[in-house]
Order: structure tokens, then C-alpha cells, then sequence
């Protein structure tokens, strides 16, 4: 069967199942535009590609299926780099096909050129540069199956116009579609490790055995090899603790007896303090990152450590372990579960874990998560807030949030119970991200509530994403929380620089963002007061055939606790003021 490139390259990913491409048309990319007319592909008309790589990495976290974005060349395919360093930090699987110039004019500066694999050679798992038609089929198979397997990642794939235009005789190829053996003969060196080595597992499970205080550390990959339930019955097989870090939220239920909640910089008291006293840490996809360790030297100094990871690139990388495993999360896992099971069953005695859930227990009573109650004539209390949109929402709501301040709390105040309803930009900590996130979710849970959980810096970077929800009917609803400032930043120079705020005020009027939000064709509401607070998310959570967005005027002063100042240790953790021992001096020294 005869076709262009363009038909090729869309008759590509309709068999590898996509069933949306989030995008926005430009020169080079053109010829690709007028087959997907033709195709049963959604595509997603974005207002700013950045949106369009935020929406494919939404949909991604939210469905496990990766997450699709195409824009044209030059500014179009820069535009794009910032989610894809989003994605390459958190291994979100993602394909990104960019137009490029054609081929002659490669390396001629031709308008609307960019070098784009040069530029994104970092920051994606893979990347290519097709120059030929009749490499199109093969090169979205392995883009797809290299963003797909081992650890999952961002895969670009730069279509130059020449070999999609149906008017160049370079476009035209014979269709054909590559078999599983030739896609791996083509990738020799792309071999991921699955399966664990069985004598480290076993390794692995006479350590957990014969600790005392254990803590089962689960990261983002728990989430992406699909390990939650295997998870939760090794936690419940051996008895103990589970924390969840930033981008495994959901991982383990927040209301079951084993979890206490997340570590790390903004963690909640037990769980940092749980993870610097133990006596063995068995990390499950996570990568010791220094959000969650703090001063590295410092961190967990007694803890002997197992380290599961299907990137043996992160075995060892920040912390020595004494057994490292590579393989698939769930796979390792499961094997580790029939390990200690074997030898529970063979008479081993597991160590008494009694005085260690006696100690765990007496932190979360004396140090919950807590915030001083609202007073009258305050502004709203962000933690507030977010508790009467957690109770007011179905316990499967997907939450996405941006980066700072009201990300904590997104992350401290609202209880996940089940996997993938919690979506955030962990490693690039990437502002701006939330909105455009939220609508690739919903995309690809249209039956499912999605709050997007903002602040007032975050909602101005990708607002506009808002008339792609409204012209799509796309009904989200967005949460802003609005305390004039940039947050977190306000929090540090107010904690380490003197309280000289330098460039963080933003005003609350300015924009004003009912009226913004309402020429996007959103219904949109301003609280102030906290008797409005419940009757407006209610009325929020009713309106189902547009977009909604909610500005909660909340308290400037109101900062993220607990807190590790950047450069301590985890031994350092701040709790806030009126749950401190009043003898403790409080952390003033200027971060590193």
C-alpha cells in the first residue's frame, strides 16, 4: 500500500492505540495536520506548546499510557523542551513528534529551524532524526517502545517537512508495519533488566526479617511499573511502616495503619523522623533525591539499605546500598514477597517490631499535620482550604497541582487512597504545570472529577490552556490559591533572608481572575470569607460542562510546615511554632 509520510507517520500511531494527540500547527509540521482529518485520533488544539507537552505528561501520569504532543519546528519544538525535561525528571512516558525543516535545508539556519535532538539530547530518554519516509513506522514503534519499557521516559522523534509532504517525491514509501523481533534487532544495546537477581532477593529478605525498625521507602516507580497492590501486600505480609514520597502519593493508601504519609523537606514529622532512625531502608523505586534526604551525609546514618530500581543507573548513585536490585518494581516485589513468605513459613522469626510502632506512634500523636485554627477577619487558610475541597470531592478525584507552596499542601492535607490520583511536577518542580496537566488527565479519565490545585504565580504561566479546556469541553475545575505572593520563595527570604522580600509580590487584584477566567468561557468565583468557602465548592463540583475555576483569597504569612532547610539534616526538621519545644533553637542559617 502506497502513502505519503504524513499518512504514514498518523497511520503510525493509530496502530500503536493513540487515541489523542495534544497539538498546535505550524510550516514543517503541516503535511502531517491533513491525514489527521482522516484518522480517529483526537487531536487537542492547544493555545502554547508548552501546554500540549504538560497535557501528554497529564494524561500519561493519570492513564499509564503515554502521553502524545506534536508541534512544528523552531519555537514550536523549543517550547516543548520544558515538558520534556518535566517528564525526563519524573519518567513520565511520553512521544513528541516535532516538525523540522527539510532535510536540504538542514543546518542552513532556515527560518524556523532548531537543532532540537542537539537540544534535547539531555533531557530525553531518546531521541531521533528520521530521513526517510520509509523509516517513519519503524521509528514510532521504537519511540513508543523505548518510552514505554524500562524506566519510562520522554522519546523524540523530528519529522523533517520533505518526507511527510505528499507533493515531494521523497514522501512517498510503501506502508508496512515492524514486527516486536524487528524492533529489538534494531535497539541491540536497549535490553531493560525486569527480573531480579534471586540471590540478592534473597538477600533482601533476610534483612527485612531482622530489622527492628524498618521503613518500606516507595517512590514514583511504584506507580509506573503498576506495583501498588504488590506493594501493599508485602507492607502488610511483614508489618511495616510505608512512606510515600512526592510522586508515589497514592501508592499506599493514606488511611491504612502501616502509612505515615511523605518525607522529605515538607514531609510530614514521623515519616522524616522515621526514615533518619531506621535501622533498614528498602527504597522501591525511589532515587534518593535530595528533597528527601537532606544533607546527604546526615541522612539515615544507621540504616543498612535494599534498593529496587529498574534504571541501575540509580543504584548507588546518592546512597551506597548494601543490597541493589535492578529489575521491574512489581516484578521485584512480588519475588521478595514469596521470599519472606518462604521463610516465615520455614520457621524464621521475624524481628519484634513492637517498640519501633510504639515510637512511630508517639510521633504522629505529638507532631500531627496542623495548622493554627482560622481566626475572624483573617484571610483563608490555604490548609483549609484544601481540606473542604478534599471532603467535598469523590474519594477517586485526580488531583493535579503546581509547584510551590500550595503543591505541599496538595500533597500534606488531601488523602489519597488510591494510585495515579495525584499528579505533580516532582524533579523539575516545573511552574505553570497544573493547569495544562489537569486537562490531559480528564482527557483520559473523562468520567473522573479533576482539581487542578494552583497558586496565583503558577495560574498566570499557563492560564490560557483554560480556551483549549472551554473550546474542547473539557470540564475541569481549577482551585487558586491566592495569596499575592510567590510562596515558597516569600517563605525562604522570610525564614533565611531577613524577611527581605525581593520580587515575590504579585497583588491580589492584578489580574483579576474571575473576569480572566470568565473570558476563557470558564464559570468562575472568588471566597473570601470561610462561611463561603463550602457552599462555592459545591457549586463548583455541580457544574459538569465547562470548566469552573475558584480564586481563594488565603494568608500571605501562612507558611509550609514541617520543614528540612536545604543543606540539613533531616535531625533538623522544623515543625511549626506552636508545636515546638520552646529550648530548640530554630534554623536561621542561609540555605545551600
Amino acid at each position: 500500500m502506497q502513502l505519503n509520510g504524513g499518512q504514514a507517520l498518523i497511520k503510525a500511531l493509530e496502530m500503536e492505540g493513540v487515541e489523542v494527540i495534544f497539538g498546535l500547527p505550524g510550516g514543517a509540521i503541516l503535511p502531517v495536520y491533513d491525514p489527521i482529518i482522516d484518522s480517529p485520533i483526537r487531536h487537542v488544539l492547544v493555545r502554547h506548546e508548552q501546554g500540549a507537552g504538560h497535557m501528554a505528561e497529564g494524561y500519561a501520569h493519570a492513564t499509564g499510557r503515554p502521553g502524545v504532543a506534536m508541534v512544528t519546528s523552531g519555537p514550536g519544538a523549543t517550547n516543548i523542551v520544558t515538558p520534556l525535561a518535566d517528564a525526563y525528571m519524573d519518567s513520565v512516558p511520553m512521544v513528541v513528534i516535532t516538525g523540522q525543516v527539510a532535510t536540504a535545508a538542514i543546518g542552513t539556519d532556515a527560518f524556523q529551524e532548531a537543532d532540537i535532538t542537539g537540544i534535547t539530547q539531555s533531557i530525553t530518554k531518546h531521541n531521533f532524526l528520521v530521513t526517510e519516509a520509509a523509516d517513519i513506522p519503524l521509528a514510532i514503534r521504537q519511540a513508543f517502545h523505548i518510552a514505554t519499557t524500562g524506566r519510562p521516559g520522554p522519546v523524540l522523534v523530528d519529522i523533517p517537512k520533505d518526507i511527510v509532504d505528499p507533493t515531494n517525491p521523497r514522501s512517498a514509501m510503501e506502508w508496512y508495519w515492524p514486527t516486536d523481533d524487528q524492533v529489538d534487532s534494531s535497539l541491540p544495546g536497549y535490553k531493560p533488566q525486569t527480573h531480579g537477581d534471586p540471590e540478592l532477593i534473597g538477600k533482601a529478605a533476610d534483612l527485612l526479617l531482622a530489622a527492628e525498625r524498618p521503613v518500606l521507602y516507595a517512590g514514583g516507580g511504584i506507580l509506573k511499573a503498576r506495583a501498588a497492590e504488590a506493594l501493599r501486600e508485602l507492607a502488610e505480609l511483614v508489618e511495616m511502616p510505608v512512606v510515600t514520597t512526592l510522586m508515589a502519593r497514592g501508592a499506599f493508601p493514606d488511611d491504612h495503619p502501616l502509612c505515615l504519609g511523605m518525607p522529605g523537606m515538607h514531609g510530614n514529622y514521623t515519616a522524616i523522623m522515621s526514615m533518619q532512625e531506621s535501622d533498614l531502608l528498602v527504597s522501591l523505586g525511589a532515587r534518593f533525591d535530595d528533597r528527601v534526604t537532606g544533607k546527604v551525609g546526615a541522612f539515615a546514618p544507621d540504616a543498612k539499605i535494599v534498593h529496587v530500581d529498574i534504571d541501575p543507573a540509580e543504584l548507588g548513585k546518592v546512597r551506597r546500598p548494601d543490597v541493589g536490585i535492578t529489575g521491574d518494581c512489581r516484578i521485584v516485589i512480588e519475588d521478595l514477597t514469596k521470599a519472606v513468605r518462604e521463610r516465615l513459613d520455614g520457621g524464621t522469626v521475624q524481628g519484634d517490631l513492637g517498640p519501633w510502632r510504639s515510637k512511630l506512634s508517639g510521633w504522629q500523636e505529638k507532631y500531627p499535620l496542623a495548622y493554627e485554627p482560622q481566626a475572624d477577619g483573617e484571610a483563608l487558610k490555604p490548609q483549609m482550604v484544601l481540606e473542604a475541597l478534599r471532603d467535598a470531592a469523590p474519594e477517586d478525584c485526580i488531583v493535579a497541582s503546581g509547584v510551590g507552596q500550595h503543591q505541599m499542601w496538595a500533597s500534606q492535607y488531601w488523602t489519597y487512597r488510591h494510585p495515579y490520583t495525584f499528579i505533580n511536577s516532582g524533579g523539575a518542580g516545573t511552574m505553570g504545570f497544573s493547569v495544562p496537566a489537569a486537562i490531559g488527565a480528564k482527557v483520559g479519565h473523562p468520567d473522573r472529577m479533576v482539581w487542578a490545585i494552583d497558586g496565583d504565580g503558577c495560574f498566570q504561566m499557563t492560564a490560557q490552556e483554560l480556551v483549549t479546556a472551554s473550546a474542547e469541553r473539557i470540564p475541569v475545575k481549577i482551585a487558586i490559591l491566592n495569596n499575592a505572593y510567590l510562596g515558597m520563595v516569600r517563605q525562604w527570604q522570610e525564614m533565611f533572608y531577613e524577611e527581605r522580600y525581593s520580587e515575590v509580590y504579585l497583588s491580589p487584584d492584578l489580574p483579576d481572575y474571575v473576569k480572566w477566567s470568565e473570558a476563557m468561557g470558564c464559570i468562575a468565583f472568588r471566597v473570601e470569607h470561610p462561611e463561603d468557602v463550602v457552599p462555592t465548592i459545591e457549586k463548583a463540583n455541580a457544574i459538569n460542562d465547562r470548566p469552573v475555576v475558584i480564586e481563594f483569597r488565603t494568608d500571605a504569612a501562612e507558611k509550609v510546615f514541617p520543614m528540612v532547610a536545604a543543606g540539613h539534616s533531616n535531625s533538623d526538621v522544623q515543625v511549626p511554632e506552636f508545636q515546638r519545644d520552646p529550648s530548640a533553637p530554630a534554623v536561621k542559617e542561609t540555605p545551600q
